[in-house]
């Protein structure tokens, strides 16, 4: 394996209060040293003057379709689309068929990313048997196997008292409890936010209150239990609220949200475009301050993508009709630097531990730092150059994204795994 030296960056590793100038130098797949002007042979030498830095990100919400949606996304074109956004671990959804729960499910999604993944993979185990929200999956199996949390995401455990007993064992087994938080009622076959956007486009809504009212009974819930739960792209203000008291009580809450809620809302939505489509949908502007002002308060501990690739013709179609969601891997650190470090909501320090540390941290892996010894997994981004995001040059087989032809800066050039890279942007 090579040795190389990134030279002359400018070095962001919150884990070790690390961010000004400096070189790392990699060997044997691992960090050997981080500190200015290194004198080093290396076999590569990375000239990072100008460009920031970071331990690999960490993206701990992400669907790569993969057993039975091959057609929408793949381990090995999910993992090429993360590491083209500087991404190196990623822990990936059950929503798969069939879903993640059972031993065999997590063996086959680990053996596949060793053999053809570019970047780490660890699956998150279902809640249920397979996601119907009626029956506990076998928990402890599942972790024995390698799940590093439990969901059911995409499909809100409606059922109280599972919930309850999942959470009494999560903790047991010590996992994070993610939750889609949808009151599957309230939502009544929404397909966007609830709010006088819907009335003019003539489409059915989904309240606020969906989402809300989930999260009050978890935390509830996770109070009653001493569980870990962690609420996935949150995108209200009410939710925000609800996790701002519950962290000052002492509840062992954490939370999520994604680009598109602090950059889009339900008026974004124009022309029918399901480009525009998610679940939880784009919501009021209010919700949209709340979510910056979470961030910036540090009520929201992470950021990640909730990546959802679909095929262009579950796309292509009638609003009401088409599949909730977006891709977002390649776009991360773009949206975030240009959208939340620039306009000074954050640091660019936060922002990067927002986006490894602090995601790492959740579901109890170890990722997200440069500290010597741990796993060169490195990432290198062009802060001062703007691009043109071009969803059809992504990596992952999903387009379907909202910010198709949005100028950011940020952009990844290169990914290095395990000391290994893995991307390198083409000029």
């Amino acid at each position: 394996m090579k040795s190389i030296l990134i030279q002359g960056g400018h070095v962001v590793d919150p884990a070790n209060q690390l961010d000004g100038e400096a070189d790392v130098f990699i060997q044997g797949g691992k960090i050997s040293k981080v500190g200015k002007g290194l004198k080093v042979k290396a076999d590569q030498v990375i000239n990072a003057k100008g460009r920031v830095v970071t331990p690999g990100l960490v993206d701990i919400h992400v669907h790569f379709r993969e057993p039975g949606f091959e057609y929408k996304e793949t381990i090995a074109t999910g993992s090429h689309s993360a590491v083209a956004g500087g991404v190196t671990s990623v822990a990936c959804m059950p929503n798969t068929n069939p879903p993640i729960d059972d031993q065999s499910i997590v063996h086959f999604i680990k053996s596949k990313a060793e053999k053809e993944g570019y970047c780490h993979v660890y699956p998150i185990g279902c809640i249920s048997k397979r996601r119907e929200g009626q029956e506990m999956a076998e928990l402890g199996e599942l972790k024995k196997a390698g799940a590093v949390a439990l969901s059911d995401d995409g499909a809100p455990i409606m059922n109280a008292e599972l919930m309850r007993r999942v959470m009494e064992y999560a903790r047991m087994l010590d996992l994070t409890v993610i939750d889609h938080c949808e009151d599957s009622h309230l939502s009544n076959e929404g397909v966007m936010h609830e709010g006088a956007a819907s009335t003019a486009l003539g489409l059915r809504g989904i309240p606020a209150a969906s989402e809300t009212v989930m999260v009050a009974r978890n935390i509830l819930l996770a109070e009653m239990t001493g569980a870990k739960f962690h609420a996935a792209h949150v995108s209200t203000a009410g939710s925000v609220e609800l996790i701002r008291q519950a962290k000052k009580k002492g509840i062992n809450v954490t939370a999520e949200t994604c680009p598109h809620y602090w950059t889009l809302s339900d008026k974004s939505i124009k022309n029918y475009n399901a480009n525009f489509k998610m679940n939880p949908p784009l919501r009021g502007d209010e919700d949209v301050a709340a979510i910056r002002k979470g961030i910036k308060e540090g009520v929201i501990d992470c950021i990640c993508t909730d990546h959802a690739p679909h095929a262009s013709t579950e796309k292509q179609c009638e609003f009401d009709q088409a599949a909730f969601g977006i891709v977002g891997l390649e776009t991360l650190f773009p949206l975030t630097y240009s959208h939340l470090v620039e306009p000074g909501v954050i640091s660019l320090s936060r922002a990067v531990e927002m986006l490894t540390t602090s995601a790492s941290k959740i579901i109890g892996i170890q990722a997200g730092t440069l500290s010597e010894g741990a796993a060169a997994d490195v990432a290198v981004f062009d802060i001062k150059n703007e691009r043109k995001v071009d969803a059809k040059q992504f990596k992952s087989k999903g387009k379907n994204s909202p910010f198709n032809g949005w100028n950011l800066k940020g952009w990844a050039v290169t990914t290095i795994v395990g000391g290994e890279v893995k991307y390198e942007r083409e000029a």
